[in-house]
This record gives structure tokens, sequence and C-alpha cells, in this order.
């Protein structure tokens, strides 16, 4: 589940009919990165916290310290260090934030500019009469 969410932050501010619900859930790991991470340090992830404890709980736990970093221990097989994973996980929400902006903003110009049903009709009560 967790890594569904990823995938689902990383890439549904693409699909118009996903963009609310990636809001939420990019503001949810925004929420826990910061607003918990001030008492659980700085990128704490409810997620990946729960995920680490089920996979003690399961003795499974390699030392890694952070989702991202064992992402990529396990999935490639590369060894990364914590340091490589950060920067990774924050440069992608970076480049999600401001993709996810810059749609919005698209979104809410065009909205903008549309005419209203008034205007095609004819029927535009702001519309001046002739002189």
């Amino acid at each position: 589940m967790h890594n569904v969410l990823i995938v689902f932050n990383l890439v549904r501010w693409i699909w118009p009919r996903t963009r609310r619900l990636h809001l939420l859930t990019i503001g949810a790991t925004l929420f826990s990165w910061v607003v918990m991470g001030a008492w659980h340090g700085w990128g704490y992830c409810l997620c990946a916290d729960w995920h680490f404890q089920i996979r003690r709980e399961l003795g499974l736990h390699g030392g890694e310290s952070s989702y991202t970093e064992l992402l990529f221990n396990q999935v490639p097989g590369v060894t990364v260090s914590r340091v490589f994973a950060d920067i990774v996980t924050v440069g992608r929400l970076l480049m999600i934030l401001l993709a996810t902006a810059a749609v919005w903003i698209r979104q809410w110009a065009s909205m903008a500019e549309s005419p209203t049903p008034e205007d095609v009709s004819g029927c535009n009560s702001r519309a001046q009469a002739p002189e």
C-alpha cells in the first residue's frame, strides 16, 4: 500500500480526474513530513514508520533508515547512502510540487478565460447597450 501511495503521489497530478485526490494525498504526505516531523524528525513518514515496525516484527530489518533507501537496496539491488536516498526523495517531491502547481495554475487560468454560459448565449447582463 505504501508503494501505491508513492506512485500515486508521483504521477496522479497528470490526469485531471485524480488531481483533487492527489492534492489530498500530497498534502497528507507533506503534513507527515513537516508537521509530524517536527516531533519525530524532519521527513517523518507515518507509512514508512509502520512499514519498518512490521519488518522488525518479522525480523526483516536490514539497517535501512529511510524507505527510499530500502527501495533502492531491495528493488534494483543497489546499495545507496541515506543522504543519496534523501536527496532523491526530496528532489522528486519538489518536482511533483512544481508540476502540481503548474497544472492547477494552468487549469484555473483556463477557467478564468473560458466564457460563461451567459456569454455564449448572448444573454450577458454585463454587455453594453449600443450607443
